[in-house]
C-alpha cells in the first residue's frame, strides 16, 4: 500500500547531523529534497541537540549547502534548555555556563548574567556541548551543583556524529558531572519532548513531521511529544538497531534519505506467514525471519523485517534473523 507524506502534514521537522550533513559535508539528497518541499509549500524546521553554536550561524551554514534558512527556523537545546532553567532561578540570576558561543549568548539574551566560576555562587548551571569544553568547565560545574545550583543539560546525547567517525557527545560530558555530584540534570533536548514543543509553538504547527538519524533521541523524543517520526539511514542508527528497537523507539516510516519524503511511501502489508512490501517478502518460519522474495539488503525487505518481527508475539531474543536484513 502506498501512502502519501505530503498533504497529510504541515511542517516538517528535520535534525541536523546525520540528516542534513555530516561533519561539513552535505547529506546526498537532503538539499534539494527540502527545497522542493518548501516550493510545495511545506515549512521546514530545524530541531537540533547542538547548543554549541548561535541560530544564525547554523542557518549561514545551511544556506551555504543551497537552502533558504532563517535564524528563526533553528530550534535549538539551547533555546529549550534556557526555557527550562527559567522555571528554576529567578529571572537575572547568575548562571554558570558550559558550553560554546551559543549556548552563551542565548543564556545572555534571557536576562542572566553569565558567570565561568562556582565561586560567583551562580543559581543555575546550563550544560551544553562545545569542542573545547576542559575538564576545569566540569569540575566548576560540579562544584557549583553540589553548593545548590540547579543543573540543565541541553541534551544526553552520548555520540557526534563526525566525517571521520563517532565522537564523544554532550551526553558523555554530563555524565561526567553526574558521576562527581551524583544527582541527574533535568534535559531540555532530544529524547525528552520540551525541544519538540518548543519546535510546534514556534511555527503553531497542528501536523508535523519529524525526520531524525538517532532512534533513541530523535525517534524515541518524537514519539514521546506525540509527532509523527521517520528514521533516515543516513546517520547514526543501524539496521540491526531497528530490527530490535522497542516500541518507544519505533518510527512510522522508514526512510534512505530525505528523496523518499517526495515520493509515496509503500507500507508493509501482512501476508499469510509475514509482511511484504514492494518488491520483497519476509516470512516468519518457526522462530526464523527469512527473507523469501527480494534483496535482503533493499529497504524493501528491511521494513517488511520490521513489521514482522514487530507483531511477532516472540521477543527479538529468540528469533533467528537472517543476517543479511542487518549486516
Amino acid at each position: 500500500m502506498a501512502a502519501k507524506l505530503w498533504g497529510t502534514y504541515d511542517t516538517l521537522f528535520a535534525d541536523l547531523d546525520g540528516v542534513v550533513y555530516e561533519g561539513k559535508q552535505a547529506i546526498h539528497h537532503a538539499v534539494e529534497s527540502i527545497n522542493k518541499l518548501q516550493t510545495n509549500g511545506v515549512a521546514v524546521g530545524y530541531v537540533t541537540n547542538n547548543s554549541s553554536r548561535k541560530p544564525e550561524t547554523i542557518a549561514e551554514q545551511l544556506c551555504g549547502f543551497g537552502l533558504k534558512v532563517e535564524p528563526s527556523e533553528i530550534i535549538g537545546s539551547a533555546q529549550t534548555g534556557v526555557e527550562l532553567l527559567s522555571t528554576l532561578i529567578p529571572a537575572g540570576s547568575k548562571v554558570l555556563v558550559v558550553g560554546g558561543e551559543g549556548l552563551r549568548s542565548r543564556v545572555a539574551e534571557s536576562g542572566f548574567v553569565v558567570v565561568d566560576s562556582a565561586d560567583d555562587k551562580p543559581a543555575g548551571v546550563i550544560q551544553g556541548f562545545a569542542p573545547d569544553v576542559a575538564w576545569r568547565n566540569l569540575a566548576e560545574a560540579a562544584f557549583a551543583i553540589q553548593a545548590g545550583a540547579k543543573w540543565v543539560a541541553t541534551n544526553s546525547d552520548w555520540t557526534l556524529p563526525q566525517e571521520r567517525g563517532l565522537a564523544p557527545g554532550n551526553g558523555t560530558l554530563v555524565s561526567a558531572v553526574h558521576t562527581a555530584v551524583g544527582q541527574l540534570p533535568l534535559v531540555a533536548g532530544k529524547p525528552e519532548p520540551a525541544i519538540f514543543h518548543t519546535a510546534l509553538r514556534q511555527f503553531a504547527s497542528s501536523s508535523a513531521l519529524f525526520v531524525g538519524d538517532r532512534i533513541d533521541t530523535d525517534i524515541t523524543g518524537a514519539n514521546r511529544a506525540g509527532i509523527d517520526a521517520a528514521l533516515v539511514m543516513t546517520g547514526v542508527s543501524t539496521r540491526k538497531e531497528l530490527l530490535g528497537i522497542k516500541p518507544e523507539g519505533r518510527p512510522k516510516f522508514v526512510l534512505n534519505d530525505l528523496s523518499e519524503l517526495l515520493v509515496a511511501y509503500i507500507e508493509p502489508k501482512k501476508t499469510k506467514r509475514g509482511f511484504s512490501c514492494g518488491k520483497s517478502e519476509v516470512e516468519l518460519l518457526g522462530n526464523k525471519v527469512v527473507v523469501t522474495v527480494g534483496d535482503p539488503a533493499s529497504l524493501d525487505s528491511l521494513k517488511a523485517a520490521c513489521a514482522v518481527i514487530w507483531n511477532s508475539d516472540t521477543p527479538i531474543y529468540a528469533l533467528e534473523v537472517e543476517p543479511a536484513l542487518y549486516e
